[in-house]
């Protein structure tokens, strides 16, 4: 059985794709029986698409494998601290357990703002698991943030 940090690692890449098209580099790698049944980075830009944040096309791209909207018995792995929308996807979708890497100060609602995923009046609640990998994930933000103001400081 592989661990976590084996996971989030593959997470990390698709983050990095995201990266390589100009994308916030954020991936979601989700996981059935020790096996990815699907992988996903943000592609909201790219489609200008305000739902295409990774861990919904990631949680899309599973139940369309699966054939069913319920992954029960999946863990979703993601580089960021889940947004509410994300979360109330998690939730809906029944997934029983999320990975993350980096907080989110801005939006996260896996914890830092506030946690959906543990809510008592939701009929479903998620196992969470933080910081896994934080620092690899938070730089690889970071750094596109960096090199994002950058660019539009050469530009003025």
């Amino acid at each position: 059985m592989r661990n976590d940090e084996h996971y989030m690692r593959l997470a990390l890449e698709e983050a990095k794709r995201a990266e390589e098209i100009g994308e916030v580099p954020i991936g979601a790698v989700l996981v059935y029986n020790d096996e990815v049944i699907a992988r996903a980075h943000n592609l909201r830009e790219r489609d200008q698409r305000s739902i295409a944040h990774a861990e919904i096309l990631a949680i899309d791209e599973a139940c369309r494998k699966l054939g069913t909207w319920r992954l029960e018995q999946t863990t979703l792995y993601v580089t960021l601290e889940p947004c509410a929308m994300c979360a109330g996807a998690i939730v809906l979708s029944r997934i029983k357990r999320v990975v993350f890497g980096a907080n989110d100060p801005k939006g996260g609602c896996a914890g830092t703002l506030m946690n959906l995923l543990h809510e008592p009046r939701f009929n479903h609640q998620v196992e969470v698991v933080s910081g896994v990998l934080a620092e690899q994930c938070g730089e690889l933000l970071s750094q596109f943030f960096r090199r994002l103001r950058q660019q539009k400081k050469r530009k003025k």
